[in-house]
């Protein structure tokens, strides 16, 4: 009788803890928020401390959040961010081309006062004229785009550079542009620095990009 006993309550415990393991299922975050690549003072005084940890810590991870979120039971579960960028829509479009579009931004910033050389400064030269006329186009499509966006370099299939808008979370790789540079004209990326004056941010925006990286981006 003991013995039955004994054996029944460790069948029922042998039950209990296979159950019990079955239904842990650890959550795994398919998308993490990219380290930036400089100290969140780096960019001061154009783009402050106070700044980033808004921008970065706080929008751009909860872009981040919100695709891990979006992705579940979707045929872009295990899919890359290029793939969701190029293929998706909706929710999960919009999440996912902001997470590309913050991370490339924050990665073409971090120089200070430094301009275009070799290849790339021949590129623009023979695009725009002169580096000086470039950067006036740049900043008059900066300002102009309507609402939130971004401002675009990109490359074409010939290898020409042009200058493109897109709204909200537009990203040129869907028009099959190749993207060398950005500026985020969301107000979350200059208005605790700049408030509604978008032309003085673009204009200080030069002396902190990285035109080294901009240089590696090109075919």
């Amino acid at each position: 009788m003991t013995f039955r006993v004994l054996f029944l309550i460790t069948f029922v415990s042998l039950i209990s803890i296979k159950t019990y393991t079955l239904t842990i299922k650890p959550k795994i975050m398919k998308f993490e928020l990219p380290a930036l690549p400089y100290a969140p003072e780096a960019l001061e005084p154009v783009i402050s401390a106070n700044t980033i940890s808004f921008h970065y810590g706080k929008h751009h991870q909860a872009y981040v959040n919100n695709l891990n979120n979006l992705i579940v039971g979707t045929r872009f579960e295990n899919a890359d961010l290029d793939e969701i960028v190029m293929k998706a829509d909706g929710g999960i479009f919009n999440n996912g081309a902001q997470v590309w579009n913050h991370t490339f931004y924050w990665e073409g910033l971090g120089a200070k006062n430094s301009v275009p050389t070799g290849k790339l400064l021949e590129k623009i030269n023979a695009s725009f004229g002169t580096f000086e006329n470039f950067k006036e186009v740049f900043a008059d499509s900066a300002v102009k785009v309507f609402g939130s966006g971004w401002a675009w370099l990109v490359e074409d299939n010939e290898g020409n550079l042009k200058i493109v808008q897109t709204s909200n979370a537009g990203n040129p790789m869907r028009d099959g542009l190749k993207p060398l540079f950005t500026c985020d004209v969301w107000e979350h990326a200059y208005y605790l620095d700049f408030q509604n004056r978008r032309p003085d941010y673009v204009k200080a925006f030069w002396g902190i990009v990285n035109w080294k990286k901009v240089e590696e981006r090109l075919g």
